[in-house]
C-alpha cells in the first residue's frame, strides 16, 4: 500500500472517517549554521513548523534543511504512544512511499542517456503483451507517459477488489506480511478499461495527467527487462552507493523497518483509535524505499545539481504537465518522477514529490539549483479524515518556509 495522496488516502476517504489527537512534547537539536534572523532553515523556524505539524494531531515529526554548509534538524512528538517520554529518534528510518518514484525516474533517464532505451519507446516494445485487454494498449503508452503520469492506466490500488478490506485494522493484520508481485499489480490494473489512451500518433506528447502507481510498477519492470538486473540492484548500483546513502535501502519482501524508527500509526476509516502499522509489506519501483530525512535530502540536492543526470536528461525530467487535482496546492506541474510548484518568496519555485505509506507521510522540496533541500517525515496517517488535510498543509508549509525563507 504505497501512494502519494492520490490513491491510498483518497481511496480510503471514500470509506468514511476516523480521528484522534495526541499531546506530545517537542524537542530540538539543530545542527549546521544558523544566524540571528529566521532565514530559511533557521533552527527556531524549523522547530516551530515541526511543532505546528505535530499540533495537527500527528504523533511524531522529523524535519531537516540541508545545504552545502551543513544541516538544521528538528523533531517533535514521541516514538510510541505507550512511551510518552521517548522522543522520536534523530535520523529515524521511515518508508518514503512515492518519493521512491523520483529514484525510479532517474534510473530510466540514466538508461536513456546510455542509449539503452528511449523515452519514446512503447511499453509494448519492452513488455510485449503485458498491457493488453479491456481497451488497454501498450502500443499507445511510452516510457515518458509512464514517468509523467499521462498513460491513462488505472491505479492498481484504486481498482483492487481487496481495497475495502485492506483499509481496515483486520485487513491490515492479514496482509502485513504478504507482499504482492509487480506482475500481479499490473494484471489488476489492466483488468479494467483505461481512463484514456494517449494519442496514437505522438503518445509521448499527452498532456492529460492522472496519478497512478501502476505507471511506476511498469517502469520498474522495464528497468529489469533492459538491464537484466532487479530494480533494487539498479537502485543500489546507480544511486544509493554512488551517493553514499548509507541509510537508504530496498526492503524487498521484508515487512520491517530498521532501528531507530518510530511507530507508524494509521487511523483507518470508521475507527476511533490508531493502529500501529509499522510492519508492512515491501514493494518495488512505485514506493518501497526506506530512508532518512538526511539521505533523502542528499539525493535531492545531488539530482538538481547534476550529479545523477546530464543536462539533457535533467531538462527532460523538468518537462511538465499540469497536475491541478493531485495535491491541494496551486500551480502544480508534474514532470518525469518529480513535480514543481510556485512558492512565495522563491521566484523559481521548488521541485518536490512526496509520499504516503501506511502510518507515514514524507514531504520534501529542493531548489532548482540543488543548493537547498528540505525533508520531513510524519509518523501518522488518518484515512478519510479531514484532519489529514490540515496535517498535509502543515507539512507543505514546513517545506516551503524552509526553502523560501518565509
Amino acid at each position: 500500500m504505497i501512494s502519494r495522496r492520490g490513491s491510498l488516502a483518497s481511496a480510503a476517504a471514500a470509506l468514511l472517517t476516523g480521528a484522534s489527537t495526541t499531546n506530545a512534547s517537542a524537542t530540538a537539536a539543530p545542527s549546521g549554521s544558523g544566524g540571528p534572523h529566521e532565514d530559511a532553515g533557521s533552527p527556531a523556524l524549523l522547530q516551530r513548523d515541526a511543532d505546528a505539524l505535530l499540533a495537527t494531531g500527528a504523533t511524531g515529526v522529523l524535519a531537516e534543511v540541508q545545504t552545502a554548509g551543513g544541516r538544521t534538524t528538528a523533531r517533535a512528538g514521541r516514538t510510541d504512544l505507550s512511551a510518552p517520554s521517548r522522543p522520536v529518534p534523530w535520523d529515524a528510518y521511515y518508508r518514503i512511499g512515492s518519493d521512491t518514484k523520483t529514484f525510479t525516474a532517474v534510473l530510466l533517464l540514466q538508461l536513456a542517456a546510455e542509449g539503452r532505451l528511449s523515452l519514446t519507446d512503447t511499453v509494448e516494445r519492452w513488455l510485449p503483451g503485458a498491457v493488453r485487454g479491456e481497451g488497454n494498449d501498450g502500443r499507445r503508452i511510452t516510457v515518458a507517459n509512464l514517468l509523467r503520469q499521462t498513460s491513462g492506466l488505472n491505479d492498481y490500488l484504486a481498482v483492487s477488489p481487496d481495497a475495502a478490506d485492506a483499509f481496515t485494522p483486520a485487513g491490515y493484520l492479514r496482509s502485513r506480511f504478504r507482499p504482492s508481485a509487480p506482475e500481479d499489480q499490473l494484471r489488476t490494473a489492466v483488468a479494467h478499461p483505461p481512463l484514456w489512451l494517449p494519442s496514437s500518433q505522438h503518445p509521448e506528447r499527452e498532456q492529460h495527467f492522472g496519478y497512478s502507481n501502476t505507471n511506476y510498477v511498469v517502469a520498474g519492470l522495464i528497468v529489469e527487462r533492459v538491464t537484466g538486473h532487479s530494480w533494487a540492484e539498479e537502485i543500489h548500483d546507480r544511486i544509493i552507493e554512488p551517493l553514499g546513502l548509507r541509510h537508504t535501502l530496498t526492503p524487498g519482501t521484508s515487512s520491517y523497518v530498521p532501528a531507530p524508527t518510530a511507530c507508524a500509526y494509521t487511523w483507518f476509516p470508521d475507527t476511533g483509535r490508531p493502529t500501529d502499522t509499522t510492519l508492512a509489506p515491501g514493494g518495488g519501483a512505485d514506493g518501497s524505499l526506506i530512508s532518512t530525512t538526511h539521505d533523502h535530502g542528499v539525493f535531492l540536492r545531488a539530482l538538481m545539481s547534476g550529479r545523477l543526470l546530464g543536462p539533457a536528461q535533467l531538462a527532460a525530467m523538468k518537462e511538465t504537465v499540469a497536475a491541478d487535482d493531485w495535491i491541494e496546492a496551486p500551480g502544480v506541474r508534474y514532470g518525469l518522477g518529480i513535480a514543481w510548484r510556485p512558492v512565495a518568496g522563491n521566484r523559481d519555485g521548488i521541485w518536490f514529490h512526496g509520499g504516503t505509506h501506511l502510518g507515514t507521510v514524507s514531504e520534501c522540496g529542493v531548489t532548482p539549483d540543488g543548493a537547498r533541500a528540505a525533508t520531513s517525515a510524519t509518523f501518522t496517517l488518518r484515512m478519510g479524515d479531514p484532519a489529514q488535510d490540515a496535517q498535509d498543509a502543515a507539512g507543505r508549509r514546513l517545506i516551503e518556509r524552509a526553502l523560501a525563507g518565509r
